[in-house]
Parts: C-alpha cells; sequence; structure tokens
C-alpha cells in the first residue's frame, strides 16, 4: 500500500490551502477512484492525508501535487495495519511511518525538490525518491503553454486535435511537446512506479 502525506509550504503567507488542492483533486480522485483505499483527509492545519493502493497512482498523485509547486509531499510504501479503519487517521502500520519520515525530509532544505519516497526497502526508495525528484523538477519547470498541450494530451486528442483546440499548428504543438519533456516523462514514469514498488516489502516476504 501506499501512503502519501502532503504538507503545505510556506502556508504562514499563503493562508491555508489544504480545502483548496482537494477541491482540485476532485476530477483525479473520480478518475482513480479504483485506487484509493481510502479518501483524503486533512490531518493537521496545512496537510492532509490518502491511502492508495497502487504505486502508479502515487507517483500520478505526487507529480500533481509538484505541479502546484505549493507542496511537499512524502511517499510511504509498505504494510498496513487491517482491517482498515473508515478515517485515514485512524490508520496505521510501516506505510504510514513511512509517510512520515518522507514528508519530513520533503520538508527540509536539503531535498532539491520537495518530494520523498520511504520504503520497507531502503534502496529502492532512494532509488524512487531519486526518479520522482527528477520528473517533479520537470513538472515544476513546465510552462502555462506546456501544461495546455500536456492536458489536451492527457485527455485524449492527439498532437493534430489539439493544435486545434489551441488554435496553433502542429508544429507549434510539437514544439511544446519536446519543451515541456512529455516524451521524457512519460518514459520516466514507468521506472518510477517499478522503484516505488520495490520500495514496499510485500505482504507474502512479511509472512515468511
Amino acid at each position: 500500500m501506499f501512503v502519501i502525506t502532503a504538507d503545505q509550504r510556506g502556508s504562514t503567507r499563503r493562508g491555508n490551502r489544504v480545502d483548496h488542492v482537494l477541491d482540485l483533486l476532485t476530477p483525479w480522485l473520480a478518475a482513480r477512484n479504483d485506487d484509493v483505499a481510502l479518501p483524503p483527509e486533512r490531518t493537521a492545519g496545512d496537510e492532509f492525508q490518502l491511502l492508495l493502493t497502487s504505486a502508479e497512482a502515487a507517483v500520478d498523485l505526487a507529480l500533481e501535487l509538484m505541479r502546484h509547486e505549493e507542496w511537499s509531499v512524502g511517499v510511504g510504501a509498505g504494510a498496513v495495519d487491517l482491517p482498515l479503519q473508515p478515517s485515514v487517521r485512524a490508520n496505521g502500520g510501516p506505510a504510514f511511518v513511512h509517510a512520515r519520515a518522507a514528508v519530513e525530509r520533503a520538508r527540509s532544505k536539503s531535498e532539491p525538490v520537495p518530494v520523498v519516497a520511504e520504503g520497507d526497502v531502503d534502496k529502492a526508495a532512494e532509488r524512487a525518491t531519486a526518479m520522482l525528484q527528477l520528473l517533479g523538477e520537470v513538472v515544476r519547470r513546465r510552462t502555462v503553454a506546456g501544461w495546455e498541450v500536456a492536458d489536451l494530451l492527457r485527455s485524449g486528442l492527439s498532437q493534430h486535435d489539439a493544435a486545434a483546440a489551441l488554435g496553433i499548428t502542429d508544429q507549434a504543438v510539437s514544439q511544446r511537446v519536446r519543451s515541456a519533456m512529455l516524451d521524457q516523462e512519460r518514459k520516466a514514469r514507468p521506472i518510477a512506479v517499478s522503484l516505488l514498488e520495490a520500495a514496499a516489502v510485500p505482504a507474502s516476504e512479511e509472512d515468511e
């Protein structure tokens, strides 16, 4: 299982943004409903947490939060105590412990990008962190124009249809795709997913 703990950066200057980001994540949560074991809840004044069943969803959400540039994100990979309680705040287990340690690291100035993974397998978690931070930096540097194309392609449009929707040429869309590093992100995401999966000890191994 995978716990995401997100802590707002600079909340004293910007005001509390937890409710705002949870509203922004409503479409993501609806699209990922099968991957959400427990929905997000505020766990402190400027922090929220949720439980996911897949590493792919955890990577996707971590990068979505990097896009908003207001969050330190900890990803915990590991087992959780069963049976699950209805509220994410009432649950525990290694994945929750790892997520707490990860978000504490993500908050620190020693991390170049504020996203960190912790898990049962330290080496895999460190490699997952490296990939998440690399992808997070790509996402954080993407321009508004790059996101326009990225969102249209993510919705299922072809580059040609995206060009028509934006009223620009196919060549202009191709340039935005290159500048936004969309192909590089697409190819690197599965690596981050596999590393995050490897950071969690499978339940069958825990039982041995």
